[in-house]
C-alpha cells in the first residue's frame, strides 16, 4: 500500500436539489471558500429529495416546501411565481396575466410530482394524472390541455411551440434549504452562510467560531514599571496631569531660567 493510499480522503458535502432549482452561484462560492472539500451534487424528484435527507443520503438539500419539520430544519429562500403553460397559438396568449376564471373551460393537468398546495385545482380535470411534469408538458404540446407550474419548471421544460403567462391568485412554490435537524454539521453551517449571503469573514459557521476562539488576542499586556527607576515618579505625575518641577539652570520649553546678578566689583572700567 502506497503512502497516498494511507492518507484519508477529504470530507465531502452532498447536496441534493430538485428540478427547477439552480444552485450554480452557491457552488461557485463554495469552491472559492472550501477548495479542499468536494461538493457532490445530487439531482432528484421532490419526493426522492426528501427521502435522501431523511435516510442520510445527502447532507442538505435545495427542496420545495413543505417538508417534515419534525425531523428536518428548513430555511425558506424564495417564492416562485406560478404560471400556466399552453401552446403559442392558444387564445390565452393574448393576455398578459391569466386568472382562475379564465381556465374554467380548460383541461388543467395535475401531474403526480406536482408540489403546489392546491385546495381546489382550477379548470376541468383530465381523464388521468400524468406521472411527471415532463409527461404533462408533452400533453400540453399536443393541445390536449394546459398546465400550472412554478415558473422555473416552465423554463426547464421550455419548447418553441409553448409559452406561459403568470397565473393569479393560486398557490405558489417555496424553495428552501433543508437538512436533518440532528445532523447540523460544520459543513452544513458553512453552506447556510453561503446561501444567506454572508461573506467569508462574517460567517457564523461553527468552523469560523472555532477559528475565532483559537485566534490570539491582538492586545499585549502592559509592561510593569520597575520601582525606584529614575524618573518613574515624574512620569506617573505627568500621566495624571501633574508637571515635574524643573531643576535650576535647566531649559524648560526652550527658555533659560533667570540667574541672580553679581554685586560689586563687576563694573566695567571707564
Amino acid at each position: 500500500m502506497t503512502e497516498t493510499e494511507n492518507q484519508p480522503s477529504p470530507a465531502s458535502f452532498r447536496l441534493v436539489y430538485v428540478p427547477g432549482v439552480t444552485p450554480t452561484k452557491w457552488l461557485r462560492v463554495w469552491g472559492e471558500r472550501l477548495p479542499d472539500v468536494p461538493l457532490e451534487l445530487l439531482q432528484s424528484t421532490p419526493a426522492d429529495g426528501h427521502a435522501l435527507l431523511l435516510s442520510g443520503g445527502a447532507d442538505a438539500g435545495l427542496v420545495r416546501l413543505p417538508v417534515d419539520r419534525a425531523v428536518l430544519s428548513a430555511i425558506p429562500l424564495y417564492t416562485e411565481t406560478t404560471v400556466v403553460v399552453f401552446p403559442k397559438d392558444h387564445w390565452l396568449a393574448a393576455a398578459e396575466e391569466v386568472t382562475v376564471a379564465d381556465l374554467a373551460e380548460e383541461i388543467v393537468f395535475h401531474p403526480q410530482d406536482d408540489t403546489l398546495d392546491w385546495s381546489e385545482l382550477p379548470g376541468r380535470p383530465a381523464f388521468e394524472r400524468p406521472a411527471t411534469t415532463g409527461d404533462a408538458i408533452e400533453l400540453v404540446a399536443a393541445n390536449v390541455g394546459v398546465l400550472a407550474v412554478p415558473q422555473s419548471l416552465a423554463r426547464l421544460h421550455h419548447r418553441r411551440d409553448l409559452t406561459y403567462r403568470p397565473l393569479l391568485d393560486v398557490p405558489q412554490s417555496q424553495v428552501a434549504l433543508a437538512w436533518p435537524e440532528e445532523a447540523t454539521t460544520d459543513l452544513v453551517e458553512e453552506f447556510i452562510g453561503i446561501v444567506r449571503g454572508r461573506t467569508a469573514n462574517s460567517s457564523r459557521g461553527r468552523t469560523a467560531a472555532a477559528e475565532e476562539q483559537r485566534r490570539p488576542s491582538a492586545k499585549k499586556p502592559a509592561r510593569p514599571q520597575p520601582k525606584g527607576q529614575p524618573g518613574a515618579q515624574s512620569q506617573q505625575r505627568a500621566g495624571q496631569g501633574g508637571k515635574p518641577k524643573p531643576k535650576p539652570g535647566s531649559r524648560t520649553g526652550g527658555a533659560r531660567t533667570a540667574q541672580p546678578k553679581r554685586s560689586g566689583g563687576g563694573g566695567r572700567k571707564k
